[in-house]
């Protein structure tokens, strides 16, 4: 058998957290889609569809196949070494959300097999997919419009898999913590726009704040040692072959600083790495 370059995305996460919408956004980007795959078959799968010429696959495995798990590292492995062109991809979500979405839906989740509480069942699926979650890179959907995710999940296979990717992310404390970052930096020490009327409805990409925050001697201060603590550790990630480094800015609301902060780290990296910049609160 000949292996092309073929692209394969393998998606786990937890159930409620958009696997539907994912897989729905890549079938809208031409990949070849299957949901709920026993990792044993993963191989022969993949190898099937190289076969009939499908250049993008993308493979959905989660925990309703939880017995047959144990087996997905070595099938992983197995991708890898053929040298397809891997992307791992897992969306997760907290407590409370996934609550929510299964009480909306009216839906039992697929673990709770009358013995659990929902709740139990969402901590028994973390616990049984954490392995694909630390391979993989993370969204979390928490706060996430299904727009956003479908954004999110185009930029994601777009992404040079042989490079570091830096996601660089910004968000409002008091709409919680993002479940997906491996850096939080806390921004709300800094002076905050908010506070002028007319700084107030624009965000952290507009001039007038960019001007206001820039007038911060802190500010500056606060970027300098930030922009150091990363050029001094993402080498470290790059030797360790990470595929991914999320590295969080939050203020308050999500509007201005972290914004703004975010932006700056964006175009500092950018120039030599690869770098995805998202902005959580501030998308339609």
């Amino acid at each position: 058998m000949v292996w092309r370059r073929q692209q394969v995305v393998l998606l786990s996460g937890l159930s409620g957290a958009g696997k539907s919408v994912a897989i729905k956004a890549l079938e809208d980007l031409g990949y070849f889609c299957i949901d709920n795959l026993p990792a044993p078959l993963l191989p022969q799968t993949v190898a099937m569809l190289d076969e009939d010429g499908y250049p993008r696959v993308a493979i959905a495995i989660d925990s309703r196949s939880a017995h047959n798990l144990a087996s997905f590292p070595q099938h992983y492995e197995a991708l890898v070494e053929l040298g397809l062109d891997v992307h791992l991809l897992y969306l997760e979500s907290n407590n409370e959300t996934l609550v929510k979405r299964f009480s909306e839906t009216r839906r039992s989740h697929p673990l709770a097999n009358g013995a659990l509480t929902v709740t139990e069942a969402i901590q028994l699926e973390r616990e049984v997919l954490a392995y694909f979650a630390e391979l993989s890179h993370r969204i979390d959907t928490s706060g996430l419009s299904a727009n956003q995710l479908r954004a999110w999940v185009r930029e994601f296979v777009a992404l040079d898999r042989s490079k570091l990717t830096l996601v660089v992310q910004s968000f409002g404390f008091k709409h919680g913590l993002p479940l997906d970052a491996d850096f939080v930096f806390d921004v709300r020490c800094l002076a905050n726009p908010h506070y002028d009327p007319v700084l107030r409805p624009l965000t952290g990409k507009d001039q007038p704040v960019i001007d206001f925050l820039e007038r911060q001697p802190q500010v500056g201060r606060y970027l300098t040692h930030v922009l150091g603590f990363l050029e001094r550790w993402l080498p470290e990630f790059d030797r360790d072959n990470r595929s991914y480094v999320t590295v969080a800015i939050g203020c308050t609301g999500g509007q201005h600083r972290s914004v703004y902060l975010a932006e700056q780290l964006n175009k500092h990296f950018s120039k030599h790495r690869q770098v995805l910049v998202r902005h959580r609160e501030q998308y339609p």
